[in-house]
């Protein structure tokens, strides 16, 4: 185990919208969660003119990043990283607000340039979405920024001027907007993206998408989905979608566009512009649906430190590591968890002939065998939903939103019941309902031969006829309390999933 103490780092983002601080616990390499998170509406872009930032802009950015400060001191950051992107680049007097920061308040920015802004956003979701190639998209209060991913790799990165906020100050002058207003935005945005030489090669490759527009346009489509999870990791926003909103935007008020389940108030006067720039990307790489990540520029520039010793610092497989992250976070039973998933893993196998599942559905059963005690942090008694719970709110990148759905519900399964679909009926397919049941009873087996926490059990034979489902035990001592377990609370649930009685016996004879 990693003996590190856990430090707090904090990752600020200037941005020309939004001041954004994110706080994350970490034992660099090992594990991270994200702890704290403060967003405030500075609009340093606003009002911005040939002589730089105005006065306004500068007070509030200095005044909110004066707040910061105070903060990650009362909550014991060890490490500030902080960043500016396009309206500080942009501006005149930028180099100077950036002197005065770190003069007045003590905080040191890095100012990036298009390039190197791209890069970090890519760095975000190639560690949350299991990216080989396709498009990263950005759409921040000034800029856009639009990365080219091969391999698992950011290969090169355009920055345009197609912000929400920019493209609403220099277009938008009526409430709600004109259709000459809007003709005009889209002229824009497709003569700033015929800049972008790269992106016609990208034809119907796979477009992720992050930033407040992208999130904000994904919650309005969770809710009037009555979307089951409370988390945005794996979110499919279709093009479809996009165009309802931009619809719901044009013709909508600004009080009423406050009004929108999912549209945060504080981005309604600027979030038509963006949703316009979505759909313009969509079309030009002839797709129907972008995948949301949550992960952006702030996580990038905290995960080039946390995978400072891979290069690139990206993890190799999400998947894996996003599992393993959140059973380190809530304090896992090593042993157990790693066992339990151990004998899982051999009935799963065992079994193959029985089920013909693959890749994906060992991967799903992986993770639930490895989180499904995690519950038990928060209480014994129904720690089975508790672990439900924290995957519902926790999310597990890498995974699709049916993936985790099927773990949640495995999770809920291990110990008892019947398994069912109905809480995530928008997620799942008629066919999980088999696979679903399948998978319990396999992971509820493997956890009933590991109900004495001392890996008795080291491997297990599964054999079978027509009627017949018989497994037997490898173990240390005769395994009474497994084979009672297992014809209690397991057997029941396999013969439903497999048809066919089930016999549990073992090699090691009963003691006198």
């Amino acid at each position: 185990m990693n003996e590190t103490q856990p430090q707090r780092i904090a990752i600020i983002d200037l941005g020309s919208n939004t001041n954004r601080l994110i706080i994350m616990e970490t034992q660099l390499g090992f594990s991270y969660r994200l702890v704290d998170e403060v967003r405030e509406v500075v609009r340093l872009r606003q009002g911005m003119s040939e002589a730089g930032l105005s006065d306004e802009a500068v007070i509030r950015g200095l005044s909110t990043l004066r707040l910061y400060k105070d903060f990650c001191e009362q909550t014991n950051v060890s490490q500030i990283l902080a960043v500016a992107t396009s309206a500080v680049r942009e501006a005149a007097n930028g180099p100077a607000f950036l002197d005065r920061i770190r003069d007045e308040i003590g905080i040191s920015i890095q100012l990036l340039d298009g390039e190197k802004e791209a890069y970090y956003d890519t760095l975000g979701a190639l560690n949350e979405v299991p990216l080989i190639e396709g498009v990263v998209l950005d759409i921040g209060g000034g800029s856009i920024q639009l990365s080219d991913v091969q391999k698992r790799q950011f290969i090169q990165g355009s920055s345009v001027s197609l912000g929400a906020l920019a493209l609403t100050e220099r277009f938008i002058t009526r409430d709600p907007i004109s259709g000459k207003e809007y003709r005009a935005i889209e002229k824009e945005i497709s003569h700033q993206l015929d800049t972008v030489h790269w992106l016609p090669e990208k034809q119907e490759k796979p477009l992720v998408g992050l930033g407040g527009t992208i999130r904000n346009l994904a919650l309005i489509e969770a809710s009037q989905q009555k979307y089951p999870l409370y988390t945005q990791h794996g979110f499919i926003l279709k093009r479809s979608s996009v165009k309802r909103s931009i619809q719901l935007f044009r013709e909508l008020p600004l009080n009423e566009r406050r009004k929108i389940p999912g549209l945060s108030s504080d981005r309604a006067d600027i979030i038509l512009p963006g949703a316009v720039v979505v759909l313009a990307v969509m079309n030009r790489l002839q797709i129907g649906e972008l995948q949301v990540s949550v992960n952006g520029l702030r996580e990038g520039v905290f995960f080039e430190l946390f995978w400072s010793h891979l290069d690139p610092p990206i993890i190799p497989s999400v998947r894996k590591f996003s599992v393993l992250n959140l059973a380190r976070n809530y304090f896992y039973e090593k042993q157990h968890a790693n066992h339990v998933s151990f004998l899982a893993g051999r009935l799963f196998e065992q079994l193959a002939p029985l089920h013909g599942y693959g890749k994906n559905e060992r991967e799903i059963l992986y993770a639930a065998a490895l989180l499904h005690d995690l519950g038990r942090i928060i209480g014994y008694s129904s720690h089975h939903k508790h672990t439900q719970t924290l995957l519902e709110y926790n999310g597990l990148p890498g995974y699709t939103p049916r993936e985790t759905a099927l773990i949640a519900l495995l999770s809920r399964y291990h110990r008892k019941g019947h398994p069912e679909i109905s809480d995530y009926k928008l997620l799942l397919k008629k066919k999980d309902r088999t696979i679903l049941n399948r998978l319990a009873a396999i992971l509820r087996l493997a956890e009933c031969l590991e109900r004495g926490r001392n890996a008795n059990i080291t491997d297990t034979i599964t054999t079978w006829d027509e009627e017949q489902l018989r497994i037997t035990l490898i173990a240390n001592q005769y395994p009474a309390v497994e084979i009672w377990q297992s014809n209690r609370n397991a057997s029941p649930l396999m013969k439903e999933a497999f048809q066919k009685e089930v016999k549990i016996d073992s090699f090691s004879p009963p003691q006198n």
